[in-house]
């Protein structure tokens, strides 16, 4: 979820109005909400990042920023905290109207103590390039990565013996505030990223990161029709939290282009080069195909770049819902030079067509020829 737009991350559309965002945070929120997911550092963290979505996507001026720029677009705007006409706004009266059932009917949430919370998201994203025939045909590899696991001696703090001590350039509230201007803006405190505390010591064992980087290896398979960009979750072989919980591991594919096939989405095109006699006598030619040989059958008179398509020869869909088409392109070739007996061929072969049909450009282009002698008279 870390890796995700903020639009991914609220699940809804570029497109989508206000009011379509507000109602997606509200589910978000409430799904995630600590007081409904007590001591799930995961569910704490998904909350932050859909907090974090919310506010930008709101304003419209911090939207149109990060529409155009990204994330690195608002670093210049204090980190993405808003500002109304009111001073700085508070979603509490959100989550008053959301959680009032909780907590004794109170409406404000109460601060997770920073020692339970975790450095790092549980889930993690690890590359992997494969080849075309893998993509196609599906296959099984092995996926070699490095997880996080809190360090044992700090218990994931990243504080000697586990102390922490009130954060000194926050003064424990996790937030700083930045004046641009005549505006002032939240954003997390650097010093100790929002939790509020900071180790007194750092750990020795971690250097104070608060985390061991753990090697190991999984055997994934890979479903036929896997694209560029598509992504495999592996359940429970992320990152591993202080109190024991591990998240989800997710492949993200790179293929590499093939030499003759060229994909496009389920589709896939191959170019067949074509002697410009076999074209003229709508010839037969053998193909190559993703599951073995085609027959081409051309029509007479064949263009440059024609398309033959074969229907059900491309990919397999990765959902299971059918397959692609082979489409197969036409590129004529021509002779680069001619010896006499060719030429001589060649002259009898126009001959026998007639002067009609072997010279159509006489008598079209006989008239512009007088049109235009007469524009010089």
């Amino acid at each position: 979820m870390e890796d995700l737009s903020y639009y991914e991350i609220l699940e809804v559309s570029q497109s989508a109005d206000k009011t379509t965002i507000k109602k997606a945070y509200r589910a978000m929120a409430k799904k995630y909400h600590p007081d409904k997911n007590a001591g799930d550092a995961d569910a704490e963290h998904k909350f932050k990042l859909c907090n974090e979505a919310y506010q930008c996507l709101s304003d419209d001026k911090q939207k149109s920023i990060y529409d155009r720029y990204g994330k690195e677009g608002l670093q210049g705007m204090g980190g993405g905290g808003r500002q109304s006409s009111g001073g700085f706004e508070d979603l509490g009266s959100m989550f008053e109207d959301m959680f009032s059932g909780f907590s004794g009917g109170g409406g404000s949430r109460r601060r997770q103590n920073p020692a339970d919370m975790d450095k790092y998201p549980l889930d993690m994203n690890v590359d992997m390039t494969i080849s075309f025939q893998e993509a196609i045909f599906g296959c099984e590899k092995d996926v070699e990565f490095r997880y996080k696991k809190a360090c044992k001696d700090c218990k994931g703090t990243g504080a000697k013996d586990a102390k922490l001590s009130t954060c000194k350039q926050c003064k424990g509230q996790g937030q700083v505030y930045v004046k641009q201007g005549f505006m002032t803006f939240s954003q997390t405190c650097p010093a100790c990223n929002g939790l509020g505390s900071a180790p007194a010591e750092s750990c020795k064992s971690c250097k104070g990161k608060g985390y061991e980087e753990v090697k190991e290896t999984v055997s994934i398979k890979i479903p036929a029709g896997i694209d560029s960009d598509n992504r495999l979750r592996v359940s429970g072989k992320g990152n591993i939290g202080k109190k024991g919980s591990r998240g989800d591991l997710y492949v993200t594919f790179r293929v590499k282009a093939d030499q003759h096939f060229q994909r496009d989405g389920n589709d896939v095109y191959i170019a067949i080069p074509v002697f410009f006699t076999q074209a003229v006598a709508g010839d037969s030619v053998t193909i190559p195909s993703l599951t073995g040989e085609l027959e081409l059958k051309l029509d007479i008179g064949t263009k440059d770049k024609q398309h033959f398509t074969f229907r059900g020869e491309g990919i397999a869909d990765v959902h299971g819902h059918g397959k692609g088409n082979l489409i197969a392109q036409v590129n004529i070739t021509y002779p680069k030079k001619l010896n006499n007996e060719q030429k001589e061929l060649l002259e009898k072969l126009q001959d026998s067509f007639g002067i009609a049909e072997s010279k159509p450009h006489e008598g079209v282009l006989d008239s512009a020829i007088d049109t235009m002698k007469g524009w010089f008279k």
